[in-house]
């Protein structure tokens, strides 16, 4: 243990704690932009400087560690003025045009700046303005960006993509795509990390909410609207509602007071992939085509981006199941036009999602009978689905619990569980384990597949499903996913199913989702997703019975030439930009 004192207080810290870690531990704030722990501790933004008895120049408090006898001071006149010189300095490089900014009242740059009291600027303006193709689903906003790196190092040592590069020297310098390729000519999986973990708004999604407003307004479209799984878990933070009150039907009434004509919840087409990939993989599995290389779960847009430019000679391995937002979107311009007796050209599919990357996958056309369209018209995120109750003057205290519409309203706890990382392989195995062994396990039987914790990298288990031995792993994050791939490719280990989620935590830490600046709340998120599945009245996919109608009515049994034709993709069907050698 070390002895110190920050601003008079005497504080014991372990030997090789940070300033910063020793001072947050005894209620002492230390502001910062670029410090993420673990990941970015460059002290790029020099915000968290204090002063050192017995030292002339500032030191930084994110990089720097305890010694003994260190008087410290965190706040002095000395540390304030140089704090405010550093931050005018960042402010005179940044679009301030905060009111029209996504971070309006969530940016750390504004926060501080608040907090030192400044109001004006004694430095030129001067804003580095870089082209940028606006219908990409992330958008760079180059004025805004204040040179952190956490973009970078993000990308770099959690997704392993190196997206983002700092380029010049100086004044000069600035983040930019790599390779000096546009956005679009890049290999980005679209998995959002760099726009959660960007302090300022030089990194957001791109905004389609006026285009939903629109289809509303429009008498000649039928509004149908799908809510992810993953949302509910998140969407009550930022409107200071608690994760109770948060609930899945207080989405539903919000998007009805906005005009949404039918409201569903993804669960049901999640429980319907189980239903399409469960039974792929039980015919490759018994088939044999499992034992050298496993098949992959296809429902994360991103991991699908990620495989297909990093590791082209695995696509075959994926299950050519679409995701659980394909699905719906197909079902809903093929059966659900069909039950309300409307074309598919009437239909406009919205869907509500935990992630950028679901914006990308909303491109890929469906080809059924006479129509030729996308499967989704639009994918708003968690944000813009809460910037869109703001915008319509929704006060969240006076929304109630509105049931889904009927035909597609049924969901189960093996479907609400897919935001989970873990969660597309649990329900799968409880499913599987079912047509194997013709009656269900215990619905918990498969949980050692879940994830134990914040930043854990992959799960592995092995199960009995009758005779037969399934070798199971599960994976998020895109940089465990590489080295997982890397250990199969050099057959180090070997499974038969695996499932990758391209976000760490899974899509309830995707970056769609409501941002904290420093906090992974993921995992949080996670557990409150396996509590609505262990309360839930239905845990089994196989079980819903507006999926089991589906079938019986439109489908006839999964995989079957109808289901193909609707539920299936082709992977090849669309390139990505090769990952740079």
């Amino acid at each position: 243990m070390v002895n110190l004192t920050i601003d008079g207080l005497a504080i014991r810290a372990p030997k090789g704690t940070t300033i910063m870690e020793a001072a947050a531990q005894n209620n002492i704030a230390i502001p910062k932009l670029c410090f993420l722990k673990e990941i970015n501790e460059i002290a790029a933004c020099r915000v968290c400087v204090v002063e050192l008895e017995g030292k002339e120049r500032l030191i930084t408090a994110c990089n720097n560690v305890v010694e003994e006898g260190m008087v410290i001071y965190t706040n002095s006149p000395k540390v304030r003025r140089d704090r405010r010189n550093t931050v005018q300095l960042i402010l005179s490089q940044h679009d301030c045009k905060c009111a029209t900014c996504f971070r309006n009242g969530n940016c750390a740059l504004q926060n501080i700046a608040s907090d030192l009291n400044i109001h004006e600027l004694p430095f030129e303006e001067r804003l580095e303005r870089q082209p940028w193709d606006q219908n990409f689903p992330l958008i760079r906003d180059s004025a805004k960006c204040i040179k952190c790196m956490r973009c970078v190092q993000i990308c770099d040592k959690v997704q392993s993509l190196n997206i983002w590069d700092l380029e010049g020297t100086g004044s000069r310098s600035t983040i930019n795509v790599t390779g000096h390729r546009t956005i679009g000519e890049a290999d980005c999986s679209l998995c959002g990390q760099c726009i959660t973990h960007c302090p300022v708004g030089a990194l957001h999604e791109r905004d389609d909410t006026e285009q939903v407003w629109q289809a509303i307004a429009d008498p000649k479209k039928v509004v149908v609207a799908q809510v992810a799984p993953a949302v509910r878990a998140a969407w009550g933070e930022q409107l200071g509602l608690s994760r109770d009150e948060a609930t899945v039907g207080k989405i539903m009434d919000s998007l009805k007071r906005m005009g949404v004509d039918y409201v569903f919840d993804t669960t049901f087409s999640a429980d319907l992939t189980i239903m399409e990939e469960g039974t792929e993989f039980l015919g490759r599995f018994t088939r044999g085509e499992t034992k050298e290389k496993p098949m992959f779960t296809s429902c994360c847009p991103g991991w699908i981006r990620f495989i297909k430019s990093q590791y082209p000679h695995l696509v075959p391995q994926l299950s050519t199941a679409k995701s659980p937002q394909q699905m719906f979107g197909a079902v809903m311009k093929s059966y659900f036009a069909q039950a309300i007796g409307r074309s598919p050209e009437d239909i406009y599919t919205l869907s509500i999602m935990p992630c950028v990357a679901k914006k990308g996958e909303r491109n890929m056309e469906l080809f059924d009978g006479e129509y030729a369209g996308h499967d989704v018209d639009a994918v708003l995120t968690t944000r813009e689905l809460v910037r869109m109750m703001r915008s319509a003057h929704i006060r969240p205290d006076t929304l109630v619990d509105r049931p889904c519409d009927a035909l597609m309203q049924a969901g189960s706890g093996a479907g609400v569980i897919f935001g989970a990382t873990g969660g597309v392989m649990e329900a799968a195995l409880r499913t599987a384990c079912y047509v194997v062994m013709g009656e269900n396990p215990p619905a918990d039987a498969f949980k050692q597949v879940r994830s134990q914790g914040q930043g854990t990298g992959v799960t592995t288990a092995e199960f009995h499903l009758g005779d037969a031995v399934v070798r199971t792993a599960v994976v998020s994050g895109l940089g465990n996913t590489r080295k997982l791939l890397e250990q199969i490719e050099k057959g180090e280990v070997s499974y038969d199913f695996v499932e990758v989620m391209a976000c760490p935590g899974g899509c309830v830490g995707g970056g769609g989702q409501p941002i904290h600046d420093g906090e992974e709340l993921a995992f949080e998120r996670g557990k409150n997703l396996y509590a609505l599945d262990s309360s839930a009245a239905l845990r089994f996919s196989h079980e819903n019975p507006d999926v089991q109608r589906l079938y019986a009515e439109y489908l006839g049994e999964p995989m079957s030439h109808r289901a193909h034709q609707l539920l299936h993709t082709d992977h090849n069907a669309w390139t990505m930009p090769r990952r740079q050698r």
